[in-house]
C-alpha cells in the first residue's frame, strides 16, 4: 500500500463516469437502462401517462469560472519562470553528456539579478516593464538557441513537454512585445498548467479569473454540469443543447427557463417560442401600453429573478463549502474530475436532506421510543 496506488485508482474515475453517476443521483437516468424520469420538481402527469407535447419543469441556467490554484500571472514572472525551466533543461543536457563536456552559457546569475531588481519595484513604470521584458526575452532566446543545437529527443518526456510550453510562451510574449499589445490567442498563463486560460468575468473582486468555465443547470434543487471548457465561451450557445438534453432525459421540454440576460439572444428566443418555453426576462420591443399588463409583466420578471437566484446559491455553496473556489489538482483530467466530484457531492447532500426531511417524523418517533424504553428500564432496575 503506497500513496501512488490511490492516485492510480483515482485516475481511473473519469469525468464522464461521474457525470453518469450524477444523472442517476438526481433521477435523470437509471444505470444500465434508458428509462426516462420526471423532473424532481414536478409531479407525474395525471392518469399515469405522459403527454409528449406538454412542457414540464423549470430549468435554471448559469455559468461561472472555477479558478485554478496558480499564481497571478504577469509577463515578467512568466518569462522568469520559463527562463529557469530552460536553464534546468540545459543542466539536464549537460548531465546526460550531450553537450560534449561543455555547458552552454546561460548567464543565469545576471538574469536573476535583473529580475530581482525589477521585482523590488512596487509600482514599476511602463518603460521599466518593457525594458525588463526585453531583457528576459533576450536570455530566453539565447537559451533556446543553445538547446536547439543538441539532440533533445534523449530528454525525459516531462522535459520535452515543458520545452514545448516554454517555446510557445516565448513566441507569445515576443509577439505581444513587438506589437505592443496585451492580447494573444491561447495565451499561456501557467507553465505547469498550460491548459489554463484567462476568463474575463467583469466582477468587482476579480475582473479576470484563471481556470475552467463551467455552465450548469439546476432542476428541483439538483445541479448538473452542462458544459466544461478551459477556453472562454459564450454561455448562451449552450442553451439549446441543454434543453435538448433535458428533453432526451425526461421526455418533454421544460415549461420555464430562468437565466440572465446573456442567454436572451434572438436565436434562443426563437427556439423557446418554437417549443412553447417561457424564458425569463422582458420581451423584445416596446413595453405594452396597458399599464395593468405592464405591471403584471414586471411582477413576473421579479418573481423569475428571485427564483433564478437559486443557481447563484449553488455557486456560493460550492465555492465556500466544497472547494469549488480553487482547484488544487495539477493535471487537466484530475481538475475536471474534481469539479464533477464536487457537484456530485452537493447532490448527494441534497438527496440526504430530502430523505431526512421526509422521514423526520418517523425518525423522531423511533428516537423518543428508544429514550422512553431506556429510561423505563433504568427506573425499574433502580427500584
Amino acid at each position: 500500500m503506497e500513496a501512488s496506488l490511490l492516485t492510480w485508482f483515482r485516475k481511473r474515475i473519469s469525468a464522464e463516469m461521474l457525470s453518469e453517476i450524477n444523472d442517476f443521483i438526481i433521477g435523470r437516468k437509471v444505470i444500465g437502462e434508458t428509462e426516462k424520469k420526471d423532473p424532481p420538481d414536478e409531479p407525474p402527469a395525471a392518469g399515469g401517462g405522459k403527454n409528449e407535447d406538454e412542457n414540464k419543469g423549470t430549468l435554471i441556467l448559469d455559468a461561472t469560472c472555477v479558478p485554478s490554484d496558480i499564481r497571478f500571472p504577469t509577463d515578467i514572472s512568466l518569462l522568469n519562470e520559463g527562463r529557469e525551466c530552460l536553464e534546468g533543461i540545459v543542466d539536464e543536457l549537460y548531465e546526460l553528456g550531450l553537450t560534449n563536456g561543455v555547458k552552454p552559457r546561460t548567464y543565469r546569475q545576471v538574469a536573476r539579478r535583473d529580475y530581482l531588481r525589477f521585482a523590488r519595484n512596487r509600482k514599476p513604470a511602463k518603460k521599466l516593464i518593457q525594458k525588463a521584458i526585453k531583457h528576459q526575452l533576450g536570455y530566453m532566446r539565447r537559451n533556446l538557441a543553445a538547446i536547439e543545437g543538441f539532440d533533445i529527443t534523449k530528454l525525459s518526456s516531462k522535459s520535452q513537454q515543458r520545452l514545448g510550453v516554454v517555446r510557445k510562451l516565448y513566441e507569445q510574449q515576443k509577439q505581444m512585445y513587438e506589437n505592443k499589445t496585451h492580447q494573444v490567442s491561447d495565451r499561456i498563463v501557467s507553465i505547469h498548467q498550460p491548459w489554463v486560460r484567462p476568463i474575463v468575468r467583469g466582477k468587482a473582486t476579480a475582473d479576470v479569473e484563471f481556470g475552467a468555465k463551467v455552465a450548469i443547470s439546476v432542476v428541483g434543487g439538483y445541479t448538473r454540469i452542462e458544459n466544461l471548457s478551459w477556453d472562454a465561451y459564450n454561455e448562451s450557445t449552450t442553451l439549446q443543447a441543454t434543453v435538448e438534453r433535458y428533453k432526451e432525459q425526461t421526455g418533454f421540454y421544460p415549461q420555464r427557463i430562468l437565466a440572465d440576460k446573456i442567454y436572451r439572444t434572438r436565436d434562443n428566443l426563437q427556439y423557446c417560442d418554437k417549443h412553447h418555453i417561457h424564458m425569463s426576462g422582458p420581451k423584445l420591443g416596446r413595453p405594452p401600453k396597458d399599464k395593468a399588463l405592464y405591471a403584471q409583466q414586471c411582477r413576473d420578471e421579479r418573481r423569475d429573478a428571485g427564483e433564478r437566484n437559486e443557481v447563484e446559491g449553488k455557486f456560493g455553496t460550492g465555492k465556500r463549502c466544497y472547494g469549488l473556489d480553487r482547484l488544487t489538482a495539477r493535471l487537466k483530467s484530475t481538475c475536471e474530475t474534481q469539479i464533477h466530484m464536487i457537484v456530485m457531492t452537493m447532490n448527494l447532500w441534497k438527496r440526504l436532506r430530502n430523505f431526512l426531511r421526509q422521514n423526520c417524523r418517523l425518525i423522531s418517533q423511533v428516537i423518543w421510543k428508544l429514550i422512553y424504553a431506556v429510561t423505563t428500564r433504568r427506573i425499574q432496575m433502580a427500584v
